[in-house]
């Protein structure tokens, strides 16, 4: 067993073999993740003191990452004691992870390839989360596949997804093919930390692609019931698509302190934002002193976007992202 150690003193113990984030989450320490598979870079952190290893590629580091001495602690392990920089998200008091049964509630095709599910807890399950984070839903034969939860908490206990259809995905298969209303399922959750937080009397923008805007509902949901004193100074949303059809999803008229604008890259007669969320974004916001970024969609927009932000003046600590990332299988 190996004592980690983060920059702000606190101290865990992880297992030989445990990554440094299950370990961190064994011992309620918050540290920031997404993916769990080194494929984003949500959960990168800088080692200290100590070695590591990598039980993955770690395709969320670029080569510059890699030199400086980030790793991702969804999939390092490790070797001796550590003492890393990492983010500890202390304030955010997330619930522990848990897995359920539920039943499918509703099916609702949005466009040909994105399906909306509603999935119905127990009625005294108390399922608690943060709007933002995921849940695992957990197939046949033990496949798992990870889904942003599209809806705020409420009393109902029911869960809104929307899952793009994969050719040739396993679960696409079934939730396009197969899946029934009452379909007794299980899940996993919540997960991540994809978490609105520190927004108050800042420029909050949403940068989503495709069902990226699944997390972005849910966190606009809980805005809706914020107190006054607690709102950001604006909100906006810049949504991605290829052309009109993709856009499957308007926000309520009672959300008049929010801007949507949606940005097409594949429409040249379409009448508005033309190209990419981040070009959309950069080229309304010269100011970005009080800006607050959380961007939700493909690793490339992701990367893009922080990149371009961060060089048009975007305060550091003020980009928050979740990666859509391919489970990689079939």
């Amino acid at each position: 067993m190996y004592l980690i150690e983060i920059q702000n003193g606190k101290i865990f113990r992880a297992n030989a073999g445990e990554t440094l984030l299950s370990a961190a989450l064994r011992a309620n320490v918050s540290l920031a993740y997404s993916c769990r598979s080194g494929r984003c870079s949500t959960c990168k952190c800088k080692v200290l003191n100590g070695q590591t290893k990598a039980s993955h590629d770690e395709l969320g580091l670029s080569q510059q990452d890699r030199d400086e001495g980030w790793v991702l602690s969804c999939v390092r392990e490790p070797l001796t004691d550590v003492a890393l920089i990492a983010d500890d998200l202390q304030d955010l008091d997330l619930p522990p992870a848990r897995t359920l049964a539920c039943r499918i509630q509703s099916l609702q095709l949005l466009t040909p390839d994105v399906m909306k599910v509603v999935l119905r807890l127990p009625p005294k399950s108390d399922f608690r989360f943060h709007a933002g984070q995921y849940i695992e839903v957990m197939g046949n034969g033990g496949v798992r596949r990870s889904y942003s939860v599209a809806n705020a908490m409420n009393e109902s206990q029911w869960l809104e997804l929307h899952i793009r259809h994969v050719p040739g995905g396993v679960m696409s298969q079934f939730w396009f093919d197969k899946a029934k209303e009452n379909d007794l399922l299980r899940l996993n959750g919540p997960l991540g930390t994809f978490v609105v937080r520190h927004v108050a009397g800042n420029d909050l923008v949403f940068l989503a692609t495709g069902t990226g805007i699944a997390p972005v509902k849910a966190m606009l949901e809980n805005i809706h019931t914020l107190a006054s004193d607690q709102m950001p100074r604006s909100v906006t949303v810049y949504w991605g698509g290829r052309v009109t059809g993709d856009l499957y999803w308007q926000p309520p008229t009672e959300y008049a302190w929010l801007q949507f604008k949606p940005v097409l890259s594949r429409e040249p007669a379409f009448a508005g934002r033309q190209g990419y969320v981040q070009q959309a974004f950069l080229s309304e916001h010269s100011d970005l002193a009080q800006t607050v970024v959380y961007a939700c969609g493909s690793p490339e927009m992701i990367a893009a976007a922080k990149e371009a932000s961060m060089s048009a003046g975007l305060p550091d600590n003020s980009f928050y992202a979740d990666a859509f990332v391919s489970s990689g299988v079939e």
